[in-house]
C-alpha cells in the first residue's frame, strides 16, 4: 500500500554482450582468457577498463533485439558507428556497454520528464555483481550513485520478503512491506560513484546518441526495418 512501481526495460543488455563473445572477439582474446582461466568477458572488461570516455571512437544504438524503452519498437536493430581497420573488440564492448548506458539514461530522463523524479537508483542481478566496469560506466553516465544490492539473488529475496509479509507478525513475519524489506534486503557498503570528468565527457557522447537515437528510432530513416525485411526475404514497402 502507498508504494507504486513504474516498469521500463531494454531488451538485450548481457544478451549484446554474449553476442560480441561470439561474433566479434579474436581468436587472441579468447586464447588469452584460456590460458589466464578466465572468461572472455574478464579480458574484454580489463582492456576497455583502460579506456576513457570516447576514447574508444564509437558510438552504437543497442537495439539488437529491438528497443523496448523508450520507443517500444521490436523491429528496430543495432547500429554500431566509427569503425575503422584499427577498432579492436574491447572498444566494441565498451561501446556496447556505453550504448546500454545511454539507453538508461533515456528512459531515467523520461521518468523525470513526466513527473516521476529518480533520486536513487539500485543496481541486482548476475551483470551487477559480476561487471565493476558496466557499473561504473552507469554512474558516470547517469551521474547519479549506484548502490548494489546486497544479495546476488535478488529476485528470491524479493519472494522471501513477499511471503514474509503475507505471514504477518504472527506468523513470524512482518507486516509491513518496508520493514520487511529493511530487515531482509540491503546494499553492499561503496557502490559506484560517478567521476564528474567522465560524466561531462559523457554527456557530450550522450547529445550524439540522442541524435542517432531519434535519426534512426523515431521514423526520420527507417532503414533499419527495411534491412530487416530484407534479411526475412521480404521486399520493404516503399516509403516503409
Amino acid at each position: 500500500p502507498g508504494v507504486f512501481g513504474y516498469e521500463a526495460g531494454q531488451p538485450a543488455t548481457g544478451d549484446l554482450l554474449a553476442w560480441q563473445t561470439r561474433a566479434a572477439v579474436p581468436p587472441e582474446y579468447h586464447d588469452e582468457a584460456a590460458r589466464r582461466g578466465v572468461s572472455i568477458y574478464r579480458v574484454l572488461e580489463e582492456r576497455a577498463a583502460a579506456l576513457r570516455p570516447g576514447e574508444c571512437g564509437l558510438l552504437a544504438l543497442d537495439w539488437w533485439n529491438g528497443n523496448r524503452s523508450i520507443l517500444m519498437d521490436a523491429d528496430l536493430a543495432g547500429v554500431l558507428i566509427g569503425l575503422t581497420l584499427e577498432t579492436r573488440a574491447e572498444e566494441i564492448y565498451r561501446a556496447l556497454i556505453e550504448a546500454t548506458a545511454f539507453g538508461t539514461r533515456a528512459i531515467v530522463e523520461n521518468f523525470e520528464r513526466h513527473g516521476c523524479p529518480v533520486q536513487e537508483l539500485y543496481a541486482c542481478g548476475g551483470i551487477a555483481e559480476k561487471n565493476p566496469l558496466l557499473m561504473q560506466i552507469y554512474a558516470d553516465v547517469l551521474g547519479r550513485p549506484i548502490h548494489r544490492v546486497r544479495s546476488g539473488q535478488a529476485c528470491a529475496v524479493g519472494a522471501a520478503i513477499l511471503g514474509a509479509v503475507a505471514a504477518g507478525s504472527a506468523g513470524g513475519g512482518y507486516d509491513r512491506l518496508l520493514d520487511a524489506a529493511a530487515a531482509m534486503g540491503g546494499v553492499e557498503a561503496g557502490g559506484f560513484s560517478p567521476d564528474p570528468a567522465a560524466h561531462d565527457r559523457y554527456t557530450a557522447l550522450y547529445g550524439e546518441w540522442l541524435r542517432l537515437h531519434d535519426y534512426f528510432g523515431r521514423g526520420e530513416n527507417p532503414v533499419l526495418k527495411r534491412l530487416r525485411a530484407w534479411r526475412a526475404g521480404r521486399r520493404p514497402e516503399e516509403g516503409s
